[in-house]
C-alpha cells in the first residue's frame, strides 16, 4: 500500500495525455466539450466554441461535497504552529447549492465584514467508491478541477462545528473552469491570486499531508461516494478577506485557472427580524480571517496590501 510520497507508481488519472472537459451555458442549455487546445472547446455535437468566451457552468453535479480542514504544512504551520494538524484529517461539508461556474459572482452580504479565500484543488469522483484501499482509491478519480473555497468568517462562532454558514452559503465555491485528468498532481503549483498579485502558493507535492487517495479511502470506510461527488483537498498558508469589486482566482500548474469576482448584495431580509444568529466579529472570528502573519511569507502580505490600496 502505497500511502507515502512520492508515489512509487503514477495512477492512471495521472498518466497522460491530458483531457480536459468543460460544461457551458449556450442558449439557455448545458452542453459538456472537449478542450482541442488552450483555446478551443468541442462540444459534444460537434460545434467548436472560444473558451475565453464561454459562459461556465461548475463541471460537477455532486451528491455531496466534502472538504479536508487541513492538508498543507504551511497552512498547519500558520494555524497550529506545527507541520500537521491532527493524526488523521478532519472533514467538514458544503452543500451542492454552494457551487458556482468559472468566471461568476461570489457574493458578500453586506453584515458579514470577513469572506476569505482559499484556493484549492477538487478531486471529481469518477465511480461509486466503498471500502476501498489507498492504492484502491486512484481507480475512483475522474479527474481535478481549480476551486475557491470561500468563507463568511463572521459565522465561525456559532457554526465552527458544522461550518454550514461558513462555508456552505451560495456561490462560495467557484470550480472549474474544466475536470482534467492526464497530469501529474503532485508535479503542480497551486496559486491563488486577488486582483492579479499573487496570495498564497505551494507546490503541491511538497506540501501534501494527505493525499487524495488517502482521503477517499478514509472517507469511503463509511461513506459510499458515487461519480460527481467533490472532495476539497485544503489550502496552503494566508487565507484573508478580500472586499467587494476583488477578482479571486486560483490556478494549478498544468491543470487550470478558476476566477470570481466579488460582489456586495444586501443583508438578508430575516436578519432585520433578529431572525438567527447574527454576524459576529470576535476574537475566534478575526483569529481565522486575519491568520497569523508572523508565519507567512512577506510577500504575500506585501501583494494583499497592494490590492487594498488600489
Amino acid at each position: 500500500m502505497n500511502i507515502e510520497f512520492p508515489l512509487k507508481d503514477l495512477p492512471a488519472v495521472m498518466r497522460g495525455p491530458r483531457v480536459e472537459r468543460r460544461r457551458v451555458l449556450i442558449g439557455g442549455s448545458a452542453f459538456w466539450g472537449t478542450m482541442q487546445d488552450e483555446t478551443t472547446l468541442l462540444l459534444d455535437d460537434g460545434r467548436r466554441v472560444d473558451a475565453a468566451g464561454a459562459s461556465y457552468l461548475p463541471p460537477v453535479n455532486p451528491s455531496k461535497i466534502i472538504a479536508v480542514h487541513i492538508s498543507y504544512s504551511s497552512r498547519s504551520v500558520e494555524t497550529r504552529n506545527k507541520p500537521k494538524p491532527t493524526e488523521t484529517p478532519t472533514y467538514f461539508t458544503k452543500p451542492p447549492t454552494s457551487l458556482n461556474g468559472h468566471g461568476g459572482q461570489i457574493l458578500k452580504p453586506a453584515d458579514c465584514k470577513y469572506l476569505n479565500y482559499e484556493g484549492e484543488y477538487a478531486v471529481v469522483i469518477g465511480r461509486t467508491c466503498r471500502n476501498v484501499t489507498p492504492d484502491e482509491a486512484w481507480d475512483c478519480i475522474e479527474g481535478f478541477c481549480p476551486a475557491l473555497d470561500m468563507g463568511l468568517q463572521d459565522f465561525r462562532d456559532t457554526d465552527q462545528g458544522s461550518m454550514l454558514r461558513v462555508k456552505g452559503a451560495d456561490t462560495l465555491l467557484p470550480i472549474g473552469p474544466g475536470i482534467v485528468r492526464g497530469v501529474n498532481l503532485f508535479e503542480q503549483t497551486l496559486r491563488t491570486y486577488v486582483d492579479g498579485l499573487v496570495v498564497q502558493e505551494a507546490h503541491i507535492g511538497d506540501e501534501t499531508i494527505w493525499g487524495p487517495h488517502y482521503v477517499i479511502a478514509d472517507l469511503a470506510r463509511h461513506i459510499t461516494l458515487v461519480p460527481g461527488d467533490v472532495i476539497l483537498m485544503g489550502t496552503p498558508c494566508h487565507s484573508r478577506s478580500v472586499d467587494p469589486g476583488q477578482v479571486v482566482e486560483c490556478e494549478i500548474t498544468g491543470i487550470g485557472r478558476v476566477r470570481g469576482t466579488v460582489v456586495a448584495i444586501a443583508a438578508p431580509r430575516a436578519a432585520a427580524l433578529g431572525v438567527g444568529h447574527a454576524p459576529t466579529d470576535s476574537p475566534e472570528v478575526r483569529r481565522v480571517a486575519l491568520g497569523f502573519d508572523d508565519r507567512v511569507p512577506e510577500r504575500f502580505k506585501d501583494n494583499l496590501r497592494r490590492t487594498r490600496r488600489g
